[in-house]
């Protein structure tokens, strides 16, 4: 046993090949996976596509540069510098064609990144008697094989691009959740999405001899898109992220060594981005808040909400305090599983009590259903405002009750002059949400009996010689309910217009004795 797990586990470690892997891959994992958290979060991920793909042109000039002009073969110098200037091309020629024609970002990207790689190719080509890169190589990775100016250039990189990112963490996090924001205080947009494009660059050069220009997107997205299943804080992602990235290199490296073992050749670059691809699918089947699994139970423990609101407003409507389940069963268009599914949601929610095979609304239960009255009726209302025929007014209003939106419903009332009665006769509830104790509210939202102080009188009342401070009471309203009174301590009546009423804020006080 303890001899297997050295040869399988310990052994690999003592060769200098794999020593090299493990540490230029994981120099390369943690700073990929940094760069790549800002990459998802911008939805940039198509742009490190085209990234990878336009380093081949890069790394060809540079190294045609060097040979030519200095007649030397420093390929490494010659890499980094030509793709990153390869990068700031692409990006600048994107943007440029996106802004001069009709042409979207995500065609301009497809378009810029295959022209630009098959330049690089056509170069390789054309000067093969010049160029000593090996295209495989450089195509699909060889992590097993790099050298030591490679490693090198991989933790100077990966230094630098930590560096950046520690040192203008504030300006990309603005940026990348809200640029416009970040414009109005001061900083510069366009100048720190050019510096995250050349360490996107950068972090491009470091991962192509690990996984190859073809699978670095992967490198990049894959361990990121991981950790954003799991954080909704973006430091607590870039922690994650690297450490996905790194448990992804180890992975696929050792993988690829117990292959080998049974005669299995692995190109170790795919294997790093498929332990990566292997631990995105299983976290999104069992992150706590955001995984499949999660999803399932949630949808499994909820219920729709047209049948919570449909259970909500029988035992609303039913007469007496207390009614029976298959009361309830009777009059609500559902499978009886789901409806008692129903009933025990609105037991968590604290909205219904179901005692002995009864139901009865709690004191929150009694406010959501007199919110789903009071919605329905004045849908009622206003359908019949603009036509509706009078048998299709219920129908239509149940089905839009459920799509309940505050600012609506209150467009609504005040739309409708804030009425007291549906087209059948029967009363709208009061806005419970607005006419609470403490409340500045408007004087058109008061029903009888509200008490309230004067906060403030705008110009369209000011001939009602109300002034802040006075105390007033609502009363009845008059004119078919177009009419707004208010008493005051002195035993005056003021009558207001709809306009007016709108015009004065008040403090309420009570709301008024049922």
């Amino acid at each position: 046993m303890t001899s297997t797990l050295y040869e399988y586990l310990l052994h690999p470690l003592t060769d200098v090949g794999y020593q090299k892997a493990l540490i230029g891959g994981s120099l390369t994992a943690i700073v990929c996976g940094v760069i790549g958290c800002f990459i998802i979060l911008r939805r940039m991920a198509f742009l490190g596509d085209a990234l990878s793909h336009a380093m081949l042109a890069g790394v060809v000039c540079g190294y045609l540069l060097m040979k030519v002009v200095f007649g030397s073969d420093a390929h490494l110098p010659a890499m980094l510098i030509g793709s990153v200037l390869a990068g700031l091309v692409t990006v600048g020629l994107i943007g440029f064609v996106s802004k001069v024609s009709r042409i979207k970002d995500d065609t301009a990207i497809g378009i810029m990144y295959t022209g630009i790689f098959a330049v690089g190719g056509i170069l390789a080509s054309a000067f093969s008697d010049r160029i000593h890169i090996h295209l495989y190589d450089f195509i699909v990775g060889m992590v097993l094989a790099v050298p030591d100016g490679q490693l090198w250039l991989m933790g100077v990189v990966s230094a630098g691009v930590l560096s950046v990112v520690i040192l203008f963490y504030r300006q990309l996090q603005l940026t990348t959740f809200d640029p416009v924001m970040a414009a109005s205080i001061g900083i510069p947009v366009l100048a720190v999405n050019y510096l995250l494009t050349t360490c996107t660059s950068l972090v491009v050069v470091a991962g192509v001899p690990v996984v190859g220009i073809v699978l670095v997107v992967g490198l990049l997205v894959t361990p990121a898109a991981t950790a954003y299943l799991l954080c909704d804080r973006l430091s607590r992602m870039l922690a994650l992220s690297a450490l996905f990235g790194v448990s992804s290199v180890v992975g696929g490296i050792y993988s690829t060594i117990w292959l080998s073992k049974a005669q299995v050749g692995v190109a170790p670059g795919s294997a790093i981005v498929v332990m990566g691809t292997l631990q995105f699918l299983t976290v999104l089947m069992v992150a706590p808040r955001y995984g499949l699994v999660a999803d399932w139970l949630r949808r499994r423990r909820s219920a729709p909400q047209q049948l919570i609101e449909d259970v909500l407003g029988c035992v609303h409507r039913a007469p007496g305090e207390q009614v029976p389940v298959a009361e309830v069963m009777t009059y609500v268009p559902a499978r009886p599983h789901r409806i008692r599914h129903a009933i025990r949601v609105l037991e968590r929610q604290g909205l219904l009590d179901a005692a002995r095979g009864r139901l009865s609304l709690t004191a929150d239960g009694h406010r959501e259903a007199l919110r789903l009255v009071r919605a329905h009726r004045l849908w009622e209302a206003y359908l019949e405002h603009v036509g509706t025929p009078a048998e299709q007014l219920h129908d239509a209003a149940h089905k839009l009750e459920h799509v309940y939106d505050k600012t609506a419903i209150d467009y609504l009332d005040d739309k409708l002059g804030h009425p007291l009665r549906d087209p059948h006769g029967s009363e709208i509830p009061e806005d419970v949400e607005h006419l609470v104790p403490g409340a500045e509210v408007k004087v058109s939202l008061l029903r009888q009996g509200h008490r309230a102080t004067v906060r403030d009188v705008g110009a369209a009342a000011l001939e009602s010689r109300l002034s802040r401070g006075m105390q007033v009471t609502a009363g009845p309203r008059r004119a078919e309910g177009k009419t707004w009174t208010l008493l005051l301590d002195d035993g005056r009546t003021i009558e207001l217009d709809h306009h007016a009423a709108d015009a004065i804020t008040v403090v309420l006080e009570q709301s008024p004795t049922p």
